[in-house]
């Protein structure tokens, strides 16, 4: 499902326009970001959490050439299923 795909399931679920409904979109998306920026973790219970996590800088290697590179520190984000989330796939 791509976000236009989303936007439209919202807007027919909800009566909602599409364009209210981009907006919603996007106000979760920008609130999710802005939730792992300030506080590292966002949960909406029973969906999925998401949570930021430090990687530290490591080498590793380039696996055609065998040479040996060195992988910057970043942040990446996990996010784990929740109840609601399993219950509704199995």
């Amino acid at each position: 499902m791509t976000k236009t795909d989303l936007v439209n399931y919202i807007a027919e679920e909800t009566g909602l326009t599409k364009a209210d409904a981009t907006r919603a979109v996007d106000a979760l998306m920008s609130g999710v970001i802005s939730g792992l920026k300030k506080e590292g973790k966002v949960a909406l219970t029973g969906f999925a959490t998401f949570q930021a996590k430090k990687k530290d800088a490591k080498k590793g290697r380039n696996p055609r050439t065998g040479e040996v590179v060195e992988i910057p520190a970043r942040v990446a984000v996990t996010i784990k299923a929740g109840s609601k989330l399993k219950d509704a796939l199995n």
